[in-house]
């Protein structure tokens, strides 16, 4: 069984979408929301992958749980 997430998939989801619009570093963003910035780094290379706009091997549906 994995563990709980920490944060939440709606948290995630606005925390990328603010990088990608604002344009600001992660950092900052991560550091406004409360969350780590490499968290928030992760978020956004994944969610890179899965738009299929980096060749890293798998996309989120893809990963074993």
């Amino acid at each position: 069984m994995p563990a709980p997430r920490k944060y939440p998939d709606e948290l995630r989801e606005r925390a990328v979408r603010e990088v990608r619009a604002s344009g600001r570093p992660v950092a900052h963003v991560a550091r406004d929301l409360g969350i780590h910035k490499e968290a928030l780094r992760g978020w956004g290379c994944q969610a890179e992958v899965d738009q299929g706009g980096r060749p890293d091997p798998l996309t989120t549906p893809s990963r074993p749980d």
